[in-house]
């Protein structure tokens, strides 16, 4: 090839990175890495996406070329001169995609373990997904419907379904695992910042799934360890930690405990579905409506309560919870 044609395949090469290197910089595709195992996985994305725009470069530059410079005239409908197949370049263009994917695979494989690895003392935390809400559960045996995390330690968490399968993903953290009911799965994080990131279900589990959502508060180490040794609780009144450690806010409303789900009855509104539902005092259709979800439904609206639900709160909790709710009512 002349001095003349490659130096014009480099320019168009040149062109093409650099429009590909605009869009990979200029967009902002992922959001800030809030943990060490967020800033090694976009370490790989960046070393993978600086290969792709490589082979991109090269790909549209032959290609573009190859039409500008081998295009025919119009109504030339010959075939073109019989070429044979050149070895050496057929060598190259498969040798170096397999070099380029072998060091993919390895950056990738180092970063796995590396994610993996829990150290020593990590804090550990159960997940428990059910349709259509998180629980965690601290080694004080604590249970909150939100994930509160100390700054710059390693915390391990075993991830777990009541029900069908689940997925936990905090997008700043990078991280994803699957919940699967029956057995723990374990996904470490170390959040490297303090700050408050959203908590999503990525696995369709049901109607509510969209819902299925809670938070995580990372927090200096000092904050945290006093959180837990106060045993972490919720302010407010305790019906309202018992509202909030079973996660009733993925499906319901209610102002007064700043949920705003759209999957179950509206429990502002809960008085006058209860006289609508003329079964008797507002306690007791309260306590019914935990207990026996099928036991009446507000028109509109399918049961998607497990059927167990009331009796894995404990009594004195359950209590708790319906004077809580009956007291919000209006």
């Amino acid at each position: 090839m002349r001095r003349g044609s490659l130096i014009q395949l480099a320019a168009i090469g040149l062109i093409a990175g650099a429009i590909a290197t605009a869009v990979a910089l200029l967009v902002p595709w992922l959001p800030p890495a809030g943990g060490k195992e967020a800033n090694r996985i976009h370490f790989v994305y960046w070393f993978t996406t600086v290969i792709c725009i490589g082979v991109f470069a090269v790909v549209a530059a032959v290609l573009s070329y190859s039409v500008w410079k081998f295009r025919v005239k119009p109504d030339d409908d010959s075939d073109g001169p019989p070429t044979h197949g050149h070895t050496k370049l057929e060598i190259v263009w498969t040798a170096v995609p397999a070099l380029l994917v072998t060091a993919i695979s390895i950056v990738s494989a180092i970063v796995l373990a590396q994610n993996s690895h829990a150290g020593a003392n990590p804090l550990v935390v159960k997940v428990t997904a059910q349709q259509f809400a998180w629980t965690f559960t601290y080694p004080n045996g604590k249970t909150y419907g939100y994930l509160t995390l100390p700054e710059g330690r390693h915390t391990k968490l075993r991830i777990t379904s009541n029900d069908v399968i689940h997925s936990f993903w905090v997008p700043e953290l990078s991280q994803k695992q699957d919940a699967v009911p029956g057995q723990f799965n374990s996904l470490v994080l170390t959040p490297t910042r303090t700050a408050t990131y959203p908590v999503i279900c990525t696995e369709l589990c049901g109607l509510g799934h969209a819902v299925m959502r809670s938070h995580v508060d990372i927090v200096a180490a000092g904050k945290f360890d006093a959180w837990l040794r106060s045993a972490g609780q919720p302010s407010g009144s305790p019906g309202l930690a018992v509202f909030q450690q079973n996660g009733c806010g993925g499906c319901h409303t209610l102002k007064s405990a700043g949920a705003n789900g759209m999957v179950g009855p509206d429990l502002d509104k809960l008085k006058q579905e209860a006289a609508k539902a003329n079964r008797g005092p507002l306690a007791a259709f309260i306590h019914e409506s935990i207990v026996k979800p099928d036991a009446y439904l507000e028109p509109g609206y399918k049961n998607l309560m497990p059927p167990n639900f009331g009796t894995q709160i404990p009594a004195d909790k359950l209590a708790q919870l319906v004077q809580y709710l009956a007291g919000q009512a209006k």
